[in-house]
């Protein structure tokens, strides 16, 4: 696109007006701009450089979309494209800071004008990825099936019949569906590293469960190692006492094969994941031999000897007699079955568990994870009605017992319309044949038997090789989050693929300490047990992440529902106690534990949990809610709004106010800081260190910083936008100004403005002051300027009011009446444990006449209040004459400020003078505030007297009237009122609207 020309009346030219700057400085120009283009150090043109984004005919530093823009990890070999910020764009670049160039370097690319290319590192080889079939496909399949398959399956068909071992069949696989779905909706909820079933949970509900399940998972899958290793363990071991042939004793060969067979496993294991998967497909590859040997010897007719021992090939009687069930022993019943069945579901995590290896986990895990589902779902309905359409439940595996005339008219069973006759030993309940009595019904049904033996060991070695893998690539991802302590030793990764090595050593003790008992039999239910509450937390973290209804829930998976997640969570949870009841409780005990410390410890991690969108949502609904009731004095809560600054600047301002809103009410600390809006200044309002700094001193209080051109403005900002709804401040809590003598008029001006605006705005007003002083900027010299605030996390200093107060006083002038806020406050502080011990004395002005009187007018009024306040003292000398030398002091501290005596003489009028200098005070507004005036030297007169060694003062603050007191007048009160006090005073000035009631409605 052709430039256009400048119209020939502007006089100046954008070349004119902008100079070439660099970026990266003494290193060389990389990115400029020369007048009338922006450009790079090549001399390319940003329009050249990003024509594929171009959106207009115009050079400018805005940027099409760019995947880096959104990226957080850096791309090795190349150079990262970085966003320009609204400050760059919307600045001017010659009153500004030069925009940063749009291309950052990587620590993989050479320096700016180095011209060797010997010294660009190259990339690292891509270590081992796995596509959604060999990953999580095979593998989940391969996890799925397991020695329950071929041992229990036959047993379970005979029990339950087919019709109701379909049942089991489908019902399992719908909780595992329905976790699938779960699964796949939060795996595709964005980018998916290494870390499993821990990085789905946390990522999605949070540390707190998070953390919990992984560990327990990942301690889950170490024992469930072991489990499949006794299984592999106990049929070879049955194989050798076949032939005749043992090592020790039955018990100690099952131990000596089963550690055998787990050292084999580690090391495939170390070998790496390729080695591993190589395993795992030869696994694969014998089960699918072991299943197509099984339908083939269903097909070719039975010998003599397999039909004595019950198998007849696929007959209809023996169909319709084996579809109903037909229970016996102590476990005949359904929920028994289901139980037995249920943990040959489980294994559906098993791709997701190494989700840090797949090339694209959002494709692989949904697509692998429910083909595996179907699959092995088909798999187990295929071999329960064919192995019941042609096996009975009863054989003696006699040749003799075959059907003849003799013994035709008693004959009991399916096998009579066959030939033979069982009914002696089905009427003994003796038969050693048959489904319900004998696990290796596969194997007879086979056609050859050694095939099923070595699908056997393929699925039971696959188990264990699965969760070999699985427990450390979980455990690993937890280590590397520091949750809990100790086990971050087990985090390091090695290798190209970040092999947790030491992870990998750790499940091989646990799993060998495991096999060594070589009786599994109660630990196998906890590890369904825990496999079912991964699956219960899975699918709540995906119904919760639904209901929250939070923008960051996009999963690119849609065929899910939220109920039905909800359904499967809780329907999980029934499983755990239909299984073993002592198990659940173990496993939900370890969980709440483990939450608890979580809870806690409160680690310092943001990962954008469903849970924090939940606190939103719960947050903004009650708030809105708030709304829909007018405010009741009943529930009336002191709602603070504190001028602290920078909090860590005033942290005795802070603690005072934390103490008595913690837990009860409203707490916000406001920070302005002057100048112009800008990168700096806002930095220094919104900067999370001193979100950072509260959290640390455990002050329960919202932080809000504002820009603003002076401190009386930022403050209008605060007390007319803080907070949200109802919950909104209502009083407004300053320090004290020390040093208003020293400081520009102008300034005094200011600080008295603050409180006339909250007056008016309708807030309480309350002024802290205390002997040292509160604002500790100085000491820590981190202050922006004299008004403002520090931008990085401070020290914790301790003051007074952490501190237990022991039995001391509080003292409240109660002067005059504001609607009850100086009573409040008080009686707030001594619910705190610091402050219980500490006695409420109540001081009133009265006359000495009617002394008694009063005080029992006092007294019932508190007592209606229901404070618990019982010593009321009456002052009948507060209105007494000051003694002169106090007033004499008072008069040399409003000095400065008094009119000279030019303004006297008339050469400057007043209206002059109240525009350009209202803080002066005239000889007619002394006057006319003199009674105000002579009472705060005798209030400061009475608190020396009485309340030198109290805990803290409450006193009615004195309110000068706008227009007629002058700022230094009443600057000058609030200093004669509170100084040379020991002890905090807090000056309290309520909205004169009630804050007590004594009704009941």
């Amino acid at each position: 696109m052709e430039e256009v020309p400048a119209a020939p009346n502007e006089g100046i030219s954008l070349s004119a007006l902008r100079s070439q700057f660099s970026v990266n400085g003494e290193e060389g120009p990389k990115y400029g701009f020369d007048g009338s283009r922006y450009h790079y150090g090549d001399g390319t043109s940003v329009a050249s450089q990003n024509s594929s984004q171009i959106l207009t005919g115009y050079d400018t530093l805005d940027v099409g979309p760019n995947y880096d823009f959104y990226a957080n990890t850096n791309a090795l070999g190349r150079v990262r494209r970085s966003r320009p910020s609204l400050f760059q764009l919307h600045s001017n670049i010659e009153e500004d800071s030069f925009p940063p160039p749009l291309y950052e370097e990587t620590n993989t690319c050479r320096a700016p004008g180095d011209s060797s290319e010997d010294d660009v590192e190259e990339p690292q080889s891509e270590p081992a990825r796995f596509g959604w079939v060999k990953g999580v496909m095979i593998r989940c399949m391969l996890n799925i099936w397991g020695v329950i398959l071929y041992l229990r399956l036959p047993w379970i068909t005979a029990q339950a019949g087919i019709g109701l071992t379909w049942v089991i069949i489908l019902l399992s696989s719908c909780i595992t569906g329905i976790t699938g779905l779960s699964t796949s909706a939060i795996a595709t909820n964005g980018k998916v590293k290494g870390g499993g079933t821990y990085f789905l949970i946390s990522r999605s509900l949070g540390p707190e469960l998070g953390g919990s399940i992984g560990l327990i998972f990942a301690f889950a899958n170490a024992v469930a190692v072991a489990m499949h290793t006794v299984g592999f363990a106990e049929t070879v071991q049955a194989l050798m006492q076949e032939s005749g042939a043992s090592m020790v004793d039955p018990i100690n060969d099952i131990r000596i094969i089963g550690v055998i067979t787990v050292t084999c496993l580690l090391a495939i294991s170390l070998a790496g994941m390729e080695w591993e998967a190589k395993a795992q497909v030869l696994f694969f590859i014998v089960i699918l031999v072991s299943f197509a040997n099984y339908i083939v010897g269903t097909i070719i007719p039975a010998t003599p000897q397999k039909q004595a021992k019950g198998f007849f090939n696929y007959k209809a009687d023996i169909f319709a007699e084996n579809f109903v069930p037909n229970w016996r022993g102590p476990e005949g019943n359904f929920f028994g079955m289901f139980s037995i069945f249920f943990p040959s579901a489980t294994g559906i995590l098993a791709g997701a568990n190494i989700s840090g290896d797949l090339k694209d986990p959002t494709v692989a895990i949904p697509r692998g994870t429910l083909m595996a589902i179907f699959w092995t779902t088909i798999s187990y309905l295929i071999i329960s009605a064919t192995i019941g359409a042609c096996m009975v439940r009863d054989a003696s595996g006699v040749m003799n017992d075959t059907l003849n005339s003799s013994n035709t008219l008693n004959c009991q069973g399916p096998a009579c319309l066959n030939g033979w006759n069982f009914t002696e030993c089905i009427t003994n309940r003796t038969c050693p044949y048959g489904l319900i009595n004998q696990y290796q019904s596969m194997s007879l049904v086979s056609g050859f038997a050694p095939l099923i033996t070595a699908g056997i060991f393929g699925a039971t070695l696959s188990s264990a090789l699965a969760c070999l893998v699985s427990a450390p690539k979980v455990f690993q991802c937890l280590c590397q989050d520091n949750l809990y302590p100790v086990i971050g030793f087990f985090g390091k990764g090695n290798g190209k693929n970040d092999e947790p090595i030491r992870g990998y050593v750790l499940a091989y003790i646990i799993a060998v300490c495991f096999v060594l008992i070589a009786e599994l039999n109660t630990i196998a239910p906890i590890i369904s047990n825990f496999f079912l509450c991964s699956y219960a937390l899975i699918n709540f973290s995906c119904f919760h992440a639904s209901i929250t209804n939070s923008p960051g829930w996009r999963p690119s998976f849609r065929f899910y529902s939220k109920w039905m997640a909800l359904l499967g969570a809780v329907v999980s949870v029934i499983i755990m106690f239909l299984l073993t009841w002592w198990a659940a409780l173990i496993a939900i005990g370890i969980v709440i534990f483990l939450l608890g410390y979580v809870l806690y410890k409160r680690p310092s991690v943001n990962w954008g949990s469903s849970v924090q969108a939940g606190s939103y949502n719960m947050a903004l609904s009650y708030c809105v809610s708030l709304n829909q009731v007018d405010d009741h004095i009943k529930n009336y809560r002191p709602q603070c709004l504190v001028l602290s600054g920078a909090p860590s600047c005033r942290p005795a301002l802070v603690d005072f106010v934390g103490t008595f809103t913690k837990n009860l009410s409203l707490m916000i600390c406001g920070n302005v800081v002057t100048g112009s809006p800008s990168p700096s200044t806002l930095d220094a309002a919104s900067s999370n260190s001193h979100i950072t700094w509260l959290n640390k001193r455990q002050i329960k209080s919202f932080y809000h910083g504002v820009v603003a051109n002076d401190l009386r403005a930022g403050v209008k900002m605060l007390l007319q936008g803080a907070g949200l709804g109802r919950i909104r401040p209502n009083v407004l809590l300053t320090g004290f100004k020390r040093d208003w003598r020293k400081d520009k008029p102008s300034c005094i001006d200011n600080y008295i403005g603050i409180l006339h605006d909250a007056f008016d705005l309708q807030y309480g007003v309350c002024v802290l002051r205390m002997r040292e002083g509160l604002d500790m900027s100085r000491q820590a010299q981190t202050h922006v300027d004299p008004d403002a605030m520090v931008t990085e996390p401070q020290p914790q200093p301790c003051t007074v009011f952490q501190s237990q107060q022991g039995k001391k006083t509080i003292d409240v002038y109660w002067l005059f009446d504001d609607g009850g806020l100086i009573l409040l406050l008080p009686y707030l502080l001594t619910r705190k444990k610091r402050w219980a011990r500490c006695k409420v004395r109540v001081f009133v002005g009265g006359d000495i006449q009617r002394k008694e009187e009063q005080k029992k007018e006092v007294m019932d009024l508190i007592s209606k209040f229901r404070l618990g306040f019982h010593d009321v003292e009456v002052l009948p000398d507060i209105n007494a004459r000051p003694q002169p030398e106090h007033v004499r002091r008072f008069e040399e501290l409003i000095g400065p400020y008094r009119l000279n005596t030019a303004q006297k003489d008339g050469h400057v009028t007043a209206e002059q003078i109240n525009q350009d200098c209202p803080w002066m005070v005239s000889d007619k507004e002394i006057e006319t505030n003199k009674p105000k005036t002579l009472r705060q030297i005798r209030l400061n007169e009475v608190l020396q007297d009485y309340s030198r060694d109290a805990a803290i003062i409450f006193v009615t603050m004195p309110v000068g009237r706008r227009g007629q007191c002058p700022s230094a007048l009443y600057m000058a009160w609030l200093e004669t009122l509170s100084r040379d006090l020991r002890p905090p005073v807090l000056l309290v000035r309520g909205n004169q609207e009630n804050v007590l009631t004594f009704y009941c409605q």
